[in-house]
């Protein structure tokens, strides 16, 4: 072989070695906050000295699916009627569990599934990436460094403590890991050891996870016997502005400014009892007292909902709305309630997981290589529908709805 001369490195080179240089220095300065958390010199010696930063996280930071696609992508992506037909499957495998833990802590049983399902699918999908890596990085570069930076002390806790092994402990991009998802900083607050085995296990133990879940929803104040909602109709120039879901007002003040369930009856029914799912008779029901706030997913001309206590349960698992209403519809779904009745506010309707996996089949026969099929429509298949959408004379979005798979049915 020849010999070669020493060349300067690439743009991509030196921005690598700038990111390891800055990350190693900065894992350093955060020694001795960790050591402040009960983290020892061994441990963080143990699983630091060898950590190297995921760069491909970043960009993840502002591509989250909850806050950047239409909220009837979202839903129809994640509550179709492929999940909740597997959620009932589910459900009645563990009906022993279910029916001990919702009882325990006093949380609908469909509940609990549905954050299963949309967590992991049932934990079949629970994430690949190991937490330490991902969490180490994302608490020396991108956005929201202090956040990440106490989950990161939290894994090296779970670590200390001996409740998983590092290769053990492997989870989403953000670090969430387990069945149902749990950041580690949740796992040590509120992870029980359901099933009296000595452990708490999200990751293998069915049992422990679902009712780790309900008690993390017993814990964010979950109402028993109270729903989450109520889908309304809103009167005929109704004034939204300033309302939300944290404004809340009492049902009765909803009523006087004219709001009606969305098949016409009044908010509370004459005997004011809401029907809730829950296992057990219910102690809250639903009253004119009962203060709810308005969201609006859509805007005033998509589905309205007055949302109580048990939305904001939901919420707070992961700060986003449409993530709250995906997983209080998918809990009502799987209880036998249909869809919305308000339909939302596009021309182009949704693809459930089902239909996006025929468009891919669709664009894999017209020599696209977008990977494999399977209902996730990413960049590579964003980027084939463009193409498709130029040829058929449809706006380049890359979005995929139902007007470009009807179309590509028809070819």
């Amino acid at each position: 072989m020849a010999a070669t001369q020493e060349q300067p490195p690439s743009l991509q080179e030196t921005t690598v070695f700038s990111h390891q240089e800055e990350f190693q220095q900065c894992l350093e300065s955060l020694r001795p906050a960790a050591l402040k958390t009960g983290i020892t010199d061994a441990t963080w010696q143990l699983y630091t000295e060898k950590l190297t930063p995921d760069l491909s996280l970043l960009p993840r930071l502002n591509k989250q699916p909850e806050f950047s696609q239409p909220i009837w992508d979202y839903i129809a992506g994640l509550v179709d009627d492929e999940r909740v037909d597997l959620a009932k499957r589910k459900m009645a495998s563990y009906d022993s569990e279910l029916t001990q833990i919702s009882a325990q802590y006093r949380v609908p049983r469909e509940a609990i599934v549905a954050i299963w399902g949309i967590e992991s699918n049932f934990g079949q999908n629970a994430g690949r990436l190991p937490l330490l890596r991902s969490l180490s990085t994302l608490s020396c570069l991108g956005r929201r460094q202090v956040f990440f930076r106490g989950e990161f002390f939290a894994t090296l806790r779970i670590l200390q403590a001996g409740d998983f092994t590092e290769d053990r402990l492997k989870g989403s991009w953000a670090g969430a890991f387990g069945q149902t998802q749990f950041m580690p900083s949740t796992f040590e607050r509120v992870a029980v050891d359901f099933d009296g085995d000595g452990r708490r296990d999200l990751i293998d133990n069915t049992a422990d996870a679902l009712a780790s879940t309900a008690n993390y929803l017993k814990l964010a104040n979950w109402v028993s016997g109270q729903p989450w909602g109520i889908e309304v109709k809103l009167p005929e120039g109704f004034d939204a502005a300033g309302e939300s879901r944290r404004n809340k007002r009492s049902l009765s003040v909803w009523m006087q400014r004219g709001l009606l369930r969305v098949d016409g009856m009044p908010i509370v029914v004459a005997s004011g009892v809401e029907a809730s799912g829950v296992d057990t008779p219910p102690t809250n029901p639903v009253t004119a007292d009962t203060l709810a706030g308005l969201l609006l997913p859509a805007g005033a001309k998509g589905p309205a909902f007055l949302v109580m206590r048990n939305f904001d349960a939901f919420y707070s698992y992961n700060a986003a709305e449409s993530y709250g209403l995906a997983i209080a519809h998918l809990a009502d779904r799987i209880a036998g309630a249909g869809d919305f009745v308000t339909p939302w506010p596009t021309d182009d309707l949704a693809l459930s997981r089902n239909q996006r996996r025929e468009l891919q089949e669709l664009l894999l026969k017209r020599g696209h290589t977008i990977g494999e099929v399977d209902g996730r429509l990413g960049e590579r298949s964003r980027a084939a529908i463009r193409i498709e959408q130029e040829r058929l004379g449809q706006p380049m979005t890359g979005r995929g709805g139902m007007k470009v798979l009807l179309a590509l049915r028809e070819q």
